[in-house]
């Protein structure tokens, strides 16, 4: 399939999309921050720089989105009509790297949570909830 827009274009299209600072991300941020957790952002000293990083609880938290990270049976990690073959292999690589970073960090002993970006559009207090059950079970605040 042929893509409908010009090259130059769709590379600027492409330009426009942000690796940080999402809308999902500011979302888990705030809703973090109100429940209590502080953080830093983006440690580049940490395999695959996660989007949040809680060092009293040992915990990094990665936002994934679910086009580019392939979150399954997801309506958003559709794979494109056109350019079939660039897009598999990006995803292929996308995917292992993330399984890489993370074991990297369990390793490390890092405690690891993927979010995705569908999870906190749609229900966001679960998933604080859920961090927050998971962090506060392994240390007393």
């Amino acid at each position: 399939m042929v893509d409908r827009i010009t090259k130059e274009h769709r590379s600027w299209n492409m330009s426009r999309i942000k690796g940080s600072d999402t809308k999902p991300e500011k979302m888990l941020r705030s809703a973090l921050h109100r429940a209590g957790f502080r953080f830093r952002l983006h440690d580049k000293h940490l395999p695959g720089k996660p989007d949040l990083v809680l060092k009293k609880f040992k915990a990094v938290i990665f936002v994934h989105g679910c086009f580019w990270h392939r979150h399954k049976d997801c309506d958003k990690a559709y794979t494109p009509k056109s350019n079939v073959d660039f897009w598999k292999e990006k995803f292929r690589r996308n995917i292992e790297r993330d399984k890489q970073k993370s074991k990297e960090l369990s390793e490390n002993g890092w405690e690891v949570f993927t979010v995705w970006e569908c999870e906190i559009e749609s229900d966001l207090s679960s998933v604080v909830a859920n961090i927050e059950a998971c962090l506060r079970s392994k240390t007393i605040i």
